[in-house]
């Protein structure tokens, strides 16, 4: 057997870790490291979260840590077999190991077992099936470390099975594709042949959790060719995307976009023609109110406002800033500029400060300027002006055009 002794493994062992093995040894239940976390650490990534699995059931837990004076968090996962134990400033969330007894495509029933083999059997892809002994021990009953080394995403068992059984986990195959194989098309095609059959089943998950998925997808690799993989295979319509999605402007974007850390939202907009398909994504996912304006945003102002010929390339962009009278309008400019590809005007966008107006009404009453009304047009005309000038003319060369004027 595997055992491994990377330093990323060494780490997770705090005062925390090293209490909470001790605790399940006394008692000879067995506790092991699963799932993702598993998968990072034989990728030599150090996982941002640690699931554990044990024999013990959440009853047995739940004496074992309440005679040790450990205290508990309640965060209803009990029906789930999920007790979370919070020791030396450090949550563990240890799960008992399950079998899924009644399934709906959404969510399952569950019984607990003392059996690995079973408990890894109902996980959905072989890269996420494996456990870890705290002694660096692996547990790999589907040959997931293979598929990691070899980068290859499988389902656990038959494809079709697990995707009945919770249909997310045809966006969670995608999501793991693009994090890690190493190039666009390398799939089974019995799995591609599943995915399609079962892409329906789709529409009844809810927005929220598909919206979790995409934006996964959106920020991974090969996202070209997995988003197209989506139309080929009938899922698009089923997740809220436009049935005609512009696919050309897609691919497009998504390589302008590449090195420039765009927001989902960013991406996902090269899809859609209109403003309408804004609406709909926002009816079937729930998104942001921040996320859908960015989307309404990109789709109104995509094709015209763009760089400047000649020296001042920036110009429109800032004048558009400076004449916005709504929040956050210098992070959509960003994302604009992220989506044009305009990875050099993004740079000097980020690093330009707004300057502000230099004149105020007070300044124009001690010229004598008296009615609110005059204040108003003086303000705007030297408003005019100060744009003109690049917003580079401070108070007195403004004052002194005022007189002109």
């Amino acid at each position: 057997a595997m055992r491994l002794q990377a330093p990323q493994f060494q780490a997770l062992f705090t005062p925390g870790l090293r209490s909470v093995a001790e605790l399940f040894e006394k008692k000879n239940y067995e506790l092991r490291i699963a799932g993702g976390a598993v998968r990072d650490l034989l990728s030599g990534v150090t996982p941002q979260d640690i699931d554990f699995a044990t024999t013990a059931t959440p009853a047995e837990m739940k004496e074992m840590f309440t005679a040790a004076g450990v205290r508990l968090i309640n965060n209803k996962g009990e029906k789930h077999g999920t007790i979370t134990a919070r020791l030396h400033e450090q949550n563990f969330e240890i799960t008992t190991l399950r079998i899924d007894v009644v399934t709906d495509g959404r969510h399952a029933e569950v019984e607990f077992t003392t059996d690995w083999h079973k408990d890894a059997e109902r996980r959905d892809l072989t890269v996420n099936s494996m456990f870890l002994g705290l002694d660096g021990t692996l547990y790999d009953f589907f040959n997931g470390y293979e598929d990691l080394k070899n980068k290859k995403i499988r389902f656990v068992g038959k494809a079709a099975e697990r995707i009945q059984e919770d249909y997310l986990r045809i966006l969670r195959y995608f999501r793991f594709y693009g994090r890690i194989a190493e190039k666009p098309g390398d799939h089974e095609p019995n799995t591609l042949q599943a995915i399609k059959e079962n892409s329906k089943g789709l529409a009844g998950i809810s927005g929220e959790r598909i919206w979790v998925e995409l934006k996964k997808i959106l920020l991974g690799n090969h996202v070209n060719h997995l988003v197209q993989l989506m139309y080929e295979l009938d899922i698009a319509q089923y997740i809220g995307l436009p049935l005609d999605g512009n696919l050309e402007e897609f691919a497009r974007v998504t390589k302008n976009i590449q090195n420039l850390s765009p927001k989902p939202m960013t991406v996902l907009t090269s899809l859609f023609k209109g403003k309408d398909d804004v609406t709909n994504l926002d009816l079937r996912l729930k998104i942001s109110k921040e996320e859908k304006n960015l989307g309404l945003f990109l789709v109104k102002h995509r094709q015209e406002l763009t760089k400047a010929p000649g020296p001042e390339p920036l110009r429109p962009y800032q004048d558009f800033l400076m004449d916005s009278r709504e929040a956050n309008t210098n992070s959509k400019i960003l994302e604009l500029l992220k989506y044009q590809g305009e990875e050099q005007l993004l740079k000097e966008m980020q690093e330009w400060t707004v300057p502000s107006f230099p004149v105020s009404g007070h300044d124009l009453r001690k010229m004598g300027v008296s009615s609110g009304k005059e204040i108003g047009t003086a303000l705007q005309q030297l408003r005019d002006e100060w744009k003109k000038s690049g917003y580079h003319m401070d108070k007195e060369e403004l004052l002194s055009c005022l007189k002109k004027l």
